[in-house]
């Protein structure tokens, strides 16, 4: 049985959490965010503290034990808390610049890229290398963090790109005649 699968969520008092069906909902002052629970999984709420029970013993249901509920547990992180990605523009010429909601990238190309953000994410530019993404749901934020890198990603021999903050770029030497 999963370890991550018995661990169970407190829920603080800023959020609401409700159930239909298999269906659990969660509304925080960050937003509402929803996620469909796997039949073979059973889940109660008793006293602001959430926990979940596989009912089955095949090889799916006990796959799905322990994801259903980290799944949950970031839902419930992200209506309180919300989740942030830090990216940084590196290189000569390179940099962004704010547009109301939507960000502006010249990245080296012939043209700029507008990038607008989707719904319920948030960006954020500090100085004009420095890129922001932050929302509730981490799945999205994580996707739009990937989609702006892969406008320019981290090239070996410079390091130029887009990168995220914590991100090493792994430098290669340049060939020699």
């Amino acid at each position: 049985m999963s370890r991550i699968g018995k661990a169970i969520i407190q829920i603080p008092d800023s959020v609401k959490v409700s159930f239909q069906g298999q269906t659990v909902s969660v509304e925080g002052p960050k937003g509402k965010l929803s996620h469909c629970v796997d039949d073979q999984i059973s889940f109660k709420l008793e006293d602001k503290i959430l926990s979940f029970q596989c009912t089955s013993t095949n090889k799916k249901a006990q796959a799905f034990y322990g994801t259903s509920r980290a799944i949950v547990a970031n839902l419930v992180k992200g209506v309180s808390e919300g989740f942030t990605k830090n990216l940084e523009i590196v290189g000569v010429g390179y940099r962004g610049e704010q547009k109301g909601k939507s960000i502006n990238f010249l990245l080296g190309y012939s043209h700029p890229i507008l990038f607008d953000p989707p719904k319920g994410i948030e960006l954020k530019m500090d100085g004009n290398n420095k890129v922001s993404v932050s929302g509730a749901d981490k799945c999205l934020v994580g996707q739009v963090a990937a989609n702006i890198r892969d406008f320019r990603p981290p090239e070996p021999y410079k390091g130029k790109g887009v990168r995220y903050a914590d991100e090493y770029v792994r430098r290669k030497e340049v060939k020699k005649a």
